[in-house]
């Protein structure tokens, strides 16, 4: 086991199964992982997931462990006791609806929705923490323009002001619970039909236009924002070559320059076809998960995303690792005693109930009443 305390540790990574292996084991003590990702893949149980955290835990304590756990059609705990969380969508008709006729209320809806937003946060945060995971990557702040199937009903709403509510509701359910949160996906996903996990999208719109509305919500939310995840989207009009999450444009100069967020940048998934080919380099050839993962840190992310490829060999993360040290030692990359404290920030720092006692505990169950 490397006992010593990385001086930046900016690598997400996961695990193939259930139970860490020896390989496992080796990379996530690796001075450069910083956090850990599961997937539906590495749930069985409660038991299983607690055991797994557990052992994690005991190898790196300061070992941020993640999920991608928003409700709806994107929830990787679903049985044995989890709560089937709605879709963001629900949180934004619930909204709308002031009731009918004469016993209609003008704005009982939003109120509605604010109080069942600050519960969703809660359960969320509150069933992952008794299981021993630390953070997950919500809430969704794209807007549901419509034509983004891989955004769809996990947005809130159309509107940002909306969106940017029920997301602060979301997230003070989250806080209450002990967790931080993570806005996704910089500047804003909603607009583009293409999938960035498949596809590279284009989004045409003018810096004016976005940020009068689809990015929105990050100004309005910055002082509340402790992470943001950019998108693997092009905005050709305000960076003619490289998608946002490897833009020194939109990540230092826009985020963090004009919008004031001061909290940690996680790039998404390397793996994703809109990760890993920019236009400026080698005419848009295939980058390697080394070189994406360089150009998002030099970019302005403090860490970097790399999912699904420890299934098998696990041959592509060591690669990475040994391929980041490496560009490491060149200076390639800044390695950032700021953004490891910013990391750090993310960790929770509130013991949280197990499963036993939150199942009585009356927040929860009042958070569970108030579940749209």
């Amino acid at each position: 086991m490397n006992t010593s305390l990385p001086s930046h540790a900016p690598v997400v990574l996961d695990i193939a199964g259930t139970a860490l292996n020896d390989a496992d084991r080796r990379r996530i003590t690796h001075p450069l992982v910083g956090g850990l990702i599961l997937f539906a893949r590495n749930w069985e149980s409660r038991a299983q997931l607690c055991a797994l955290t557990d052992e994690i835990k005991s190898l790196r304590p300061d070992l941020l462990i993640c999920v991608d756990h928003e409700g709806g059609r994107v929830q990787r705990f679903k049985t044995d006791g989890f709560t089937h969380l709605p879709a963001m969508r629900a949180l934004g008709e619930l909204w709308m609806n002031d009731g009918r006729g004469a016993k209609a209320v003008a704005g009982s809806g939003a109120m509605r929705a604010i109080d069942a937003a600050t519960a969703t946060g809660y359960v969320l945060a509150a069933e992952l923490r008794a299981c021993g995971v630390d953070l997950s990557f919500t809430p969704v702040l794209d807007l549901d323009h419509g034509p983004s199937g891989v955004i769809g009903n996990r947005a809130f709403h159309r509107d940002a002001r909306v969106v940017s509510m029920l997301a602060r509701a979301l997230m003070h359910g989250l806080l209450q619970a002990g967790m931080a949160n993570c806005g996704k996906h910089f500047p804003g996903h909603g607009h583009v039909a293409a999938d960035s996990h498949v596809d590279a999208p284009v989004d045409k719109r003018s810096l004016k236009q976005i940020l009068a509305d689809d990015a929105q919500p990050y100004g309005w939310l910055r002082t509340v924002l402790t992470s943001v995840m950019p998108a693997h989207v092009l905005y050709p009009k305000v960076d003619k070559q490289r998608p946002a999450g490897f833009s020194r444009v939109w990540l230092q100069d826009i985020l963090r320059g004009r919008l004031g967020f001061d909290g940690l940048i996680f790039s998404d998934d390397l793996s994703m076809e809109g990760a890993r080919r920019v236009a400026d380099i080698d005419d848009g050839r295939l980058l390697s998960y080394a070189e994406a993962a360089v150009l998002a840190l030099r970019a302005g992310c403090d860490m970097v995303l790399l999912c699904n490829q420890s299934v098998g060999d696990g041959q592509a993360v060591d690669e990475l690792l040994d391929d980041l040290t490496a560009t490491a030692a060149l200076d390639l990359w800044q390695v950032s005693p700021v953004s490891e404290a910013r990391r750090a920030a993310l960790l929770p720092r509130s013991p949280s109930l197990d499963w036993h006692s939150l199942m009585h505990s009356p927040a929860y169950l009042a958070a569970l009443e108030r579940l749209p």
